[in-house]
């Protein structure tokens, strides 16, 4: 390799190596966690609506047959172990337990938390819902930015899933 490649990959290492260290201190700084959607909770039997790109995952997916993202989003909702309050309240402490995990809303038929990620501290909304009618709760996980959540939050209701299922 000649010298002027050699000095052209040394710079493109430095900008590359800059570029990551600005993304990760916007990260720290809170720059990436996202806004703070208005309309979560329940909306006529409905827990908010599908995310126009791969970043979310909804047992409610079925109700949008012709939303784009519904095949993707689509994840079973949650059994449950006993009644819809004591569920809630065996979700609750699941949550809490979490790394990231910070509770907003407490109710005895619904949950909210808002998930951060450690690096980064990109923020995902997670909901859980007793549905009376169904008798399951219902859950819905959206990242507030990005296009893909590269399966994060399908990851997080599973893990919730398998903890739910293993409580006493």
């Amino acid at each position: 390799m000649g010298e002027n490649a050699l000095l052209i990959m040394k710079w493109i290492v430095i900008v590359a190596l800059a570029l990551v260290v600005s993304a990760i201190v916007a990260g720290q700084m809170g720059l990436l966690h996202g806004k703070a959607p208005t309309d979560l909770g329940l909306q006529q039997g409905k827990l908010k609506g599908l995310s126009s790109t791969d970043n979310s995952v909804s047992s409610q997916a079925d109700l949008y047959p012709d939303h784009p993202q519904r095949t993707y989003s689509s994840i079973a909702p949650l059994a449950l172990p006993g009644d819809g309050p004591s569920t809630i309240a065996k979700l609750k402490g699941i949550v809490e337990g979490m790394d990231g995990a910070k509770l907003i809303t407490n109710a005895p038929d619904y949950l909210y938390a808002q998930y951060t990620t450690a690096l980064m501290k990109y923020v995902d909304d997670v909901e859980f819902w007793f549905d009376p009618t169904a008798n399951v709760i219902q859950v819905r996980s959206a990242s507030r930015l990005g296009k893909s959540d590269l399966g994060a939050n399908r990851k997080r209701i599973e893990v919730v899933r398998a903890a739910l299922a293993a409580a006493p």
